[in-house]
């Protein structure tokens, strides 16, 4: 991920924090709500800096980011189903890379990817088929 995008979350909580002072008056709704976005921003960010990973794949599986700061590994032979979920809305078009694990789905955005879902989601399937042959060849 690069450094852009969390930059403008922390820029983003700054922006909040000074247009509050500047037009927020003697509002407290408006300072606990602005102080929340801000915070809530400014920990997003920095989530961004400190784990920017958050999808890696080896022949054992794919691990991928769970919650703050946590990680989980799904072996190859977890994952049912890898995906690019496309959407259009309101002139917006959206993509996001879905991993389905069974009971669990795992959804990723460009950003977050550094590359277009569908790039990272034909790596994988080549990724995952190659893995698949390796353990049936074994296994004859």
């Amino acid at each position: 991920m690069k450094l852009a995008l969390p930059a403008v979350k922390l820029l983003g909580a700054a922006a909040l924090v000074v247009l509050v002072v500047a037009v927020g008056r003697r509002d407290p709704v408006q300072w606990v709500l602005a102080v929340t976005a801000g915070l809530g921003l400014v920990v997003w960010g920095v989530r961004d800096l400190l784990h920017p990973v958050r999808l890696a794949a080896d022949t054992t599986g794919v691990t991928v980011a769970v919650g703050f700061a946590g990680r989980r590994h799904l072996p190859w032979s977890q994952i049912e189903r890898i995906r690019v979920d496309r959407r259009a809305r309101r002139g917006i078009r959206s993509e996001l890379l879905e991993i389905d694990a069974g009971e669990s789905l795992h959804l990723f955005g460009a950003p977050e990817l550094g590359v277009a879902p569908e790039d990272v989601a034909l790596a994988l399937q080549r990724l995952s088929e190659q893995c698949q042959g390796a353990v049936d060849r074994d296994h004859h």
